[in-house]
């Protein structure tokens, strides 16, 4: 006997074969996506390394504008302390001056003369004073001439005196003082 089957039979549909283009196109996206991500990730560790890298940077130039700061501060702090030096060594330099001039000045005057006035203006030097005898007073202006200390020596007359029984003679001398 024959058997017919009138049952529909169910049949496996035959797979249609993916067109080439379009398996190339996912391999190429897929392909896009990894070479994107690596360059994401290439790029944003990059990123990281050099936003690092600029705070480092950053901390160095804080802390070497400090130092800037500091060695100004010295450079500042030398400069002043040179300053005040200089300041010293002129003021004893002056201060050791008016000693020396009133020291030789003494040191030359003869017996018989005294200073009346003495001023001092810079370098020059005017002297008043009055003596017993012309002599005394000649004598005082040659010990000023021989000195070491005075330059330009100059006596500018003599004028007598008489103040009660006693004859004196007044005198002016300029001077200068030597430099160094």
């Amino acid at each position: 006997m024959i058997r017919v089957n009138l049952l529909p039979v169910k049949r496996k549909k035959k797979l249609k074969a993916i067109p080439v283009f379009i398996i190339n196109s996912a391999l190429f996206t897929l392909a896009a996506i990894i070479a994107s991500g690596c360059f994401f990730y290439y790029t944003s560790s990059q990123l990281t390394s050099l936003q690092q890298q600029k705070k480092t940077n950053e901390a160095t130039m804080a802390d070497l504008k400090n130092k800037i700061k500091e060695v100004e501060n010295y450079e500042t702090q030398k400069q002043t302390l040179d300053k005040k030096t200089g300041i010293i060594k002129q003021l004893k330099k002056n201060q050791s001056l008016p000693v020396r001039i009133l020291s030789e000045i003494g040191n030359v005057l003869p017996n018989g003369v005294w200073l009346q006035s003495m001023s001092v203006s810079g370098n020059d030097i005017k002297i008043s004073g009055a003596g017993f005898t012309n002599e005394d007073v000649v004598n005082y202006e040659k010990n000023l001439k021989k000195s070491e200390l005075f330059t330009d020596v100059t006596l500018h007359g003599t004028q007598k005196s008489t103040t009660g029984k006693v004859v004196t003679y007044q005198f002016n001398i300029t001077c200068k003082v030597k430099e160094g």
